[in-house]
């Protein structure tokens, strides 16, 4: 599907109203609802808790038409600035087909989460041009990084400009946390597209599926066996979904279980089977993904990746 137009939300600022939903997976823990209120709350913002965030239905946050007509009802909500998603889990690509996409277009807003909730990001640019935002979870701790990040994107029409980096710890000599490493060295500019791997894949062949000709292609993911992501990106290639990409932004792929030390691929060499040949710069390591501290990645907002430096900069506003 390509996008024709770009919708930015409005800004926002004190006093936001910020619908709270889980479209996916369970919370596990009753306090998962009132730390996202108090988080809304410590930012400045206003809560609306929706009727069916904190049900379980197995490993889902209550039955299908419980969440979708929460998720719904957000979208559609002209009085809410924003829908944050209080975790991922699964569970988004069984209600993607009776998602109200169009209503988000209709009342523009900013909607917020990270892996499964990529199921909802990528389709709803996809369909609509409304940037959308991977990041942070509502019932997650806020640090500084990640906290300054999402206020940068979100509350302020200037462009981000050059995103921060990590730093090392300071006890260690040449630690290997934090790094980001030059895969294919270069700078290439163009619109962001991407999120959870897996969900990228689920999103194959469905109409909405990202044009990623000329985009810079972000993804992470967590969980999932070195083979699998081999897998994954296969499946990508083969469908031609990587051949017309401008670069690649390759974040965490946390708790991935390499095969044994003895004998197994490394990450890097798999990446480098798929994304060396394209052709275009990509480096890997950067503050994306299941991890505490993270950039929030607006969708659809032009960025320049520069992969000798390991440096991203947004070049356009994400909220208008």
């Amino acid at each position: 599907m390509t996008v024709t137009r770009t919708i930015r939300a409005k800004a926002l600022k004190l006093g936001s109203r910020i619908g709270l939903v889980a479209p996916a997976g369970p919370l596990l823990e009753r306090d998962d609802l009132a730390r996202g209120r108090e988080l809304c709350q410590a930012l400045g913002y206003q809560p609306v808790l929706f009727p069916s965030a904190g049900r379980k239905y197995g490993y889902l946050a209550g039955s299908d038409d419980e969440r979708v007509a929460d998720l719904n009802a957000a979208l559609a909500d002209p009085s809410l600035d924003a829908v944050w998603c209080l975790r991922g889990g699964y569970g988004m690509t069984r209600i993607l087909p009776r998602v109200d996409l169009a209503a988000a277009a209709r009342h523009p807003k900013v909607v917020l989460g990270y892996s499964d909730i990529t199921a909802l990001l990528v389709p709803l640019h996809a369909a609509t041009g409304l940037v959308t935002f991977h990041g942070p979870i509502a019932r997650a701790a806020l640090g500084p990084f990640s906290r300054w990040h999402l206020d940068r994107v979100t509350t302020s029409v200037s462009p981000a400009g050059r995103l921060g980096r990590l730093a090392p710890p300071s006890d260690v000599l040449v630690s290997s946390a934090n790094r980001i490493v030059t895969l294919r060295g270069g700078r290439a500019e163009g619109p962001l597209v991407g999120g959870n791997l897996s969900l990228l894949q689920c999103l194959v062949g469905t109409s909405w599926f990202p044009d990623l000709a000329g985009a810079i292609l972000f993804i992470e993911d967590v969980g999932e066996d070195l083979y699998r992501v081999d897998r994954m990106l296969a499946h990508l290639r083969t469908v031609g979904a990587l051949a017309k990409v401008a670069g690649v932004i390759v974040g965490r792929f946390t708790e991935m279980d390499r095969g044994g030390d003895d004998g197994a691929l490394g990450f890097d060499e798999v990446l480098a089977t798929y994304l060396e040949p394209l052709g275009v710069p990509v480096a890997f390591g950067f503050p994306i993904g299941h991890i505490e501290e993270q950039w929030t990645m607006p969708i659809g907002v032009r960025a320049r990746l520069d992969a000798d430096a390991g440096e991203v900069e947004l070049l356009e506003g994400a909220v208008a």
